[in-house]
């Protein structure tokens, strides 16, 4: 059970940390690049709606990580 919690611990991570990285945000680093080409191909909708999406993404990943992180310190 540990395991299978640990695995999907890290899942969760690596889809909260690609999330975060990139959502769009006041510089335009990474996430400017590809929202940059997100706009161009889509238009201003479809990028806006593609941050609304990452932010989700990211505040699901978040509670996942949290709840599972708790279960595995419990367990322990």
């Amino acid at each position: 059970m540990n395991t299978v919690l640990m695995i999907i611990l890290l899942l969760a991570s690596i889809v909260m940390i690609a999330s975060i990285l990139l959502q769009s945000g006041n510089s335009a680093g990474l996430s400017g690049s590809i929202g940059g080409g997100a706009e161009q191909l889509f238009g201003k909708k479809r990028a806006k709606k593609y941050d609304v999406v990452l932010s989700k993404v990211t505040a699901v990943a978040g509670i996942l990580f949290i709840v599972i992180s708790l279960v595995l310190v419990a367990m322990e």
